[in-house]
C-alpha cells in the first residue's frame, strides 16, 4: 500500500488519517501470468494500479488478431474508462503478462474515498491526464514515425520495458509484425 500511497504523494499531500483510510479500504491483489482481469463482453467495474508485475490491454480485431492497446507496469494504472464510466460491456480483455501484485479500487469505493479525501479527485484527474497525453503522442507516433523510429524512440524512453515485454506484444503495440521487430533489433 505504501507504494501507491508515494505515488498518490508525488501529485498531493495526504495526512496520516487519509493515509489509514487507505490502507484499510484497498487491499494488494496477485493476479497469475495468463489470467484475465477483464475479457471483453464483461463491464469493467474497477481501477487497477500495478505494484509490481505487468498488465495489459488489447483487442481482438476483426481478423482475429490480438492488438495491443495499452500495457501496465509497477506504478501505473490500467483501467478501461469508457465501460467503466458508462457500464456498458467493455471491447477490451486485460490480461496479466506475468505474474502480477496489483490494487483493485472499484468504481464504488473510489467514489467513497473521492468524498472522504478530496485531494484524491485531483490525484485522479492529474493521472487520467497524463494517461490521455500519452495515448495522443502514441497516436502521434504511429502516424508520424517510420515503425523503426517508433522502435527507436520507445526502446530509448523505456529502455527496461522493452526487455521485459516479449517481442511479439512490443510489435503489437508499435504496430508492426514480430518478425519486422527481430529485423530492427539485428541491425543493432
Amino acid at each position: 500500500m505504501e507504494q501507491l500511497i508515494a505515488h498518490i504523494q508525488k501529485h498531493v499531500t495526504l495526512n496520516d488519517a487519509d493515509k489509514a483510510l487507505l490502507t484499510c479500504s484497498l487491499s494488494i491483489q496477485k493476479i497469475n501470468k495468463k489470467e484475465f482481469l477483464l475479457k471483453a463482453g464483461h463491464v469493467c467495474k474497477s481501477y487497477y494500479f500495478v505494484t509490481k508485475g505487468c498488465l495489459r490491454m488489447y483487442i481482438v480485431n476483426a481478423k482475429g488478431v490480438e492488438q495491443m492497446i495499452q500495457f501496465g507496469i509497477d506504478n501505473w494504472w490500467l483501467t478501461d474508462y469508457m465501460s467503466l464510466n458508462s457500464k456498458q460491456p467493455s471491447q477490451f480483455c486485460m490480461q496479466a503478462v506475468e505474474d502480477t501484485e496489483f490494487i483493485e479500487v472499484e468504481r464504488t469505493v473510489q467514489e467513497e474515498l473521492l468524498q472522504k479525501i478530496p485531494q484524491l479527485e485531483r490525484y485522479f484527474r492529474l493521472v487520467s491526464e497524463k494517461s490521455y497525453a500519452a495515448s495522443l503522442m502514441r497516436i502521434h507516433y504511429i502516424f508520424s514515425f517510420s515503425k523503426e523510429e517508433r522502435y527507436r524512440h520507445f526502446n530509448n524512453l523505456y529502455p527496461d520495458f522493452v526487455q521485459r515485454v516479449p517481442q511479439y506484444l512490443l510489435a503489437s503495440y508499435l504496430g508492426f509484425t514480430p518478425e519486422f521487430l527481430s529485423k530492427i533489433r539485428a541491425k543493432k
